[in-house]
C-alpha cells in the first residue's frame, strides 16, 4: 500500500469535522510511542521550550551517570544510545538552535566525563560527528547566534 502524500493529508484533514479529527489523533497516538511523545510535545510542552530543554539536558545527565566508563563498548553503546533520544527530542522541536545546544551539551558532557582521548578511537570518532553535526546546524543559525556557538565549538575541541 502506498501512503499519501503530505500535502493530499493536509487537505483531507482539513475536511475533516472537529470530532473525527480528534479520533484521527488519538487513533495515531495509541498505535505507536513516538507518535504520543510527539503528540505530547506539540500539545503540552511546545509553548516553554526553555523548559522542555532543561529536562531533556536533565534526562541527558541521568543518562551519562549510567555510563559504566570502565569497558568501552558499554560506554560507546550506552551514549549511541543517549545520542539517539535526543535526536528524537531534536527532531520533535525542529529548531536548529535548539539542535545545536542539545549537540553540544552532550559533547560538553562526554569531555568532562573523560571519555574523549586519543586512545579510544571510537569514542573519539562519536565525539567529532557530533561536533560536525552541531556545527552544520549553526551554520544555519543567526550571525550573533553563530558567534556564540562557535566560542562554545572552539572551547570543546579537542
Amino acid at each position: 500500500m502506498k501512503s499519501a502524500s503530505v500535502s493530499d493529508i493536509k487537505k483531507e484533514l482539513k475536511t475533516l469535522p472537529h470530532e473525527s479529527l480528534v479520533a484521527v489523533c488519538l487513533r495515531l497516538a495509541k498505535f505507536k510511542v513516538d507518535n504520543k511523545e510527539l503528540l505530547t510535545y506539540l500539545l503540552f510542552e511546545a509553548d516553554d521550550l526553555p523548559g522542555y530543554v532543561a529536562a531533556v539536558k536533565a534526562e541527558i545527565d541521568e543518562a551519562f551517570a549510567e555510563i559504566n566508563r570502565e569497558k568501552s563498548y558499554p560506554a560507546r553503546k550506552k551514549l549511541r544510545k543517549i545520542i539517539r533520544i535526543t535526536n528524537k527530542y531534536i527532531r520533535y522541536v525542529g529548531d536548529k538552535e535548539t539542535e545545536a545546544d542539545l549537540l553540544l551539551y552532550i559533547c560538553r558532557q562526554m569531555k568532562e566525563a573523560a571519555m574523549v582521548s586519543k586512545r579510544n578511537v571510537q569514542l573519539l570518532n562519536i565525539y567529532m560527528q557530533l561536533l560536525k553535526k552541531a556545527v552544520k546546524a549553526i551554520d544555519t543559525l543567526h550571525e550573533d547566534l553563530q558567534y556564540e556557538y562557535i566560542r562554545i565549538v572552539n572551547s570543546l575541541d579537542v
